[in-house]
């Protein structure tokens, strides 16, 4: 009896690494439907928020509102 729990087919040890598998599959489940769930998020309010859209159109394209002034600050170069 004791061969065939340890050692035969459908083995004590194969039930541990598939139970350690499936644990490790769900923890990897769990992380990708809280990433789903605030890509979701984002996505809606990328369809109604207008404030993201300008915010994202500040930092990803560097434009500017219609009463702005654009600045840019130049360091001067090191003189060697």
């Amino acid at each position: 009896l004791q061969y065939k729990l340890w050692i035969s087919e459908g083995k004590i040890q194969d039930l541990w690494t598939l139970e350690q598998r499936i644990e490790t599959l769900q923890k990897d489940n769990k992380t990708l439907q809280q990433r789903n769930k605030a890509l979701q998020a984002e996505v809606e309010n990328l369809k109604t928020g207008l404030d993201v859209v300008e915010e994202k159109a500040r930092q990803e394209l560097g434009l500017i509102g219609k009463e702005e002034t654009f600045f840019q600050f130049i360091e001067p170069a090191d003189e060697k």
